[in-house]
């Protein structure tokens, strides 16, 4: 396995989120210049999945190991075949690609975690090292696995107090005492695009239909006494928190639609600006970013300064970012930080596929 010389590297990275939204490819350049980390996004797209693939990963959560499997390998050489296709369109040569997967389950109380799509199969599909599994050795050492992203804002981000991502759920890293924390907030588009597809829509573009309705404050009251935001960080959220103890609550309660679209908002807005104390300057990205409504609210509860970045900074960071976490892991660098997972030490997470 070859390194790039000297203090230069280009990356794809790739990331499917909970919300399905699709493939996120990110081609990346990464350099120090004064011993301080430099980046270009040199070309990015979103790879859509089709309604087969939707249902492939909507249902991976339910299959028999057997099936799991193959569909691992099925899913690596889907994102290896999508690489490919963006190393065609952009003519990006990229030294390695580094590739979240995407999340079947999330349980670290237990000791697991899988993100789907095998690395091994993206290296051969490819024909380029490959750097994936990112979570699961963390998540060995005693730590939440989640969320990753954090080493990222410190290191390429530092200008800003707070990074805060809106993607199925809200995320949020800030330094406290030469520290970095991070910790997930609370479920964001995982559940409002639920909502919308209740609706017809495939999620609530600007946030129109949820700002239809009326704040039902008992509803919001037993979201905001869910015992996860009584926890302390590191804690990170999944899809099977949400199915046990999120939706059980949200509707617990017979409200209209309109007014339970509208509570989650509130409910959202006002999780995340307990999180912003002190109030400071705030990078905001991932899909919610351009929820215009949930952005208001987040700015009428908090005195934060929101930054809003360029659309391909607020798409594709956390693309960007595993790209990133590639360049640390094959520098034997640290990538995982104990301060923000709660695991026993720091880490550098990743399994490497060479060719």
């Amino acid at each position: 396995m070859k390194l790039p010389s000297g203090n230069k590297f280009k990356v794809i990275g790739a990331m499917s989120g909970t919300s399905c939204d699709g493939l996120d490819l990110a081609a990346s350049k990464f350099w120090k210049e004064n011993n301080i980390w430099k980046f270009t996004i040199e070309a990015a797209k979103t790879v859509e999945y089709t309604n087969n693939w939707l249902n492939k990963l909507q249902k991976a959560p339910f299959l028999p190991g057997e099936k799991l499997i193959e569909l691992h390998a099925e899913y690596g050489r889907f994102i290896g075949e999508k690489v490919n296709e963006f190393i065609s369109e952009t003519g990006f040569q990229p030294d390695f690609i580094a590739s979240h997967g995407h999340t079947i389950f999330h349980q670290p109380v237990k000791q697991f975690t899988f993100q789907l799509g095998n690395g091994a199969q993206i290296a051969a599909t490819t024909q380029i090292t490959t750097i994936s599994d990112f979570r699961t050795g963390d998540v060995a050492l005693g730590g939440q696995g989640a969320p990753l992203v954090p080493i990222g804002d410190r290191l390429l981000f530092s200008e800003f107090d707070y990074c805060l991502n809106l993607g199925g759920f809200a995320n949020i890293s800030f330094e406290r005492e030469n520290k970095r924390i991070a910790f997930d907030i609370c479920p964001v588009n995982f559940v409002l695009n639920s909502l919308a597809e209740k609706q017809g829509f495939p999620f609530d573009k600007n946030g129109e239909l949820g700002k239809k309705g009326k704040v039902n404050l008992e509803l919001l009251d037993k979201l905001n006494n869910i015992d996860f935001y009584k926890t302390a960080a590191p804690k990170s959220l999944g899809r099977e928190w949400v199915e046990t103890k999120f939706l059980p609550t949200l509707n617990s309660i017979n409200i209209s639609k309109a007014d339970r679209f509208r509570t989650v908002y509130e409910h959202i807005a006002m999780q995340i600006s307990r999180s912003i104390m002190p109030p400071g300057k705030i990078l905001i990205t991932g899909g919610g970013a351009f929820n215009i409504f949930l952005i208001e609210r987040i700015q009428q509860l908090t005195k934060a300064q929101i930054i809003i970045p360029e659309p391909y900074i607020v798409n594709f960071k956390e693309a960007l970012i595993f790209a990133f976490l590639g360049v640390l892991k094959m520098q034997g660098h640290v990538n995982c930080l104990a301060s923000v997972t709660g695991a026993s030490k720091d880490s550098s997470s990743g399994v490497i596929f060479p060719v």
